[in-house]
């Protein structure tokens, strides 16, 4: 039995707010990149500058995919407590242990499923 919605108003408006901060830190991240400084194409920076700014970069770079992840995770999770689908594993339909959807409101797996995935993502 998958849960009603009543229920997971806590859990809907926990994720609302975890979609509005990886927004903003989504936002916040492309402000700092060194590469959004369009003058930065005209300055004649010593090379030991230019190394900051390519590694400034890439590390916004990176995180910005992890927050563009997280928010795919969190909205997700959101249109599965809209659906109806929330706690039940997507890939083989048995219901989430609430033990890990607690630690994870992001979930669409169960451990076995996700176990399974880990291993063959390990052995690609």
């Amino acid at each position: 039995m998958l849960y009603p919605r009543n229920v997971l108003q806590s859990v809907w408006d926990y994720l609302k707010k975890v979609e509005g901060d990886l927004l903003k830190r989504r936002s916040s991240l492309a402000k700092e990149d060194p590469f959004a400084d369009s003058s930065r194409l005209n300055d004649n920076a010593s090379d030991d500058t230019e190394a900051a700014e390519q590694n400034g970069h890439a590390m916004s770079a990176a995180l910005g995919a992890e927050t563009s992840d997280a928010l795919r995770r969190v909205r997700g999770a959101m249109k599965r407590v809209d659906d109806g689908t929330y706690g039940k594993c997507s890939k083989c339909g048995e219901m989430i242990d609430t033990d890990r959807l607690g630690i994870d409101p992001t979930a669409d797996l169960c451990m076995s499923c996700a176990k399974k995935a880990v291993a063959a993502a390990n052995a690609k």
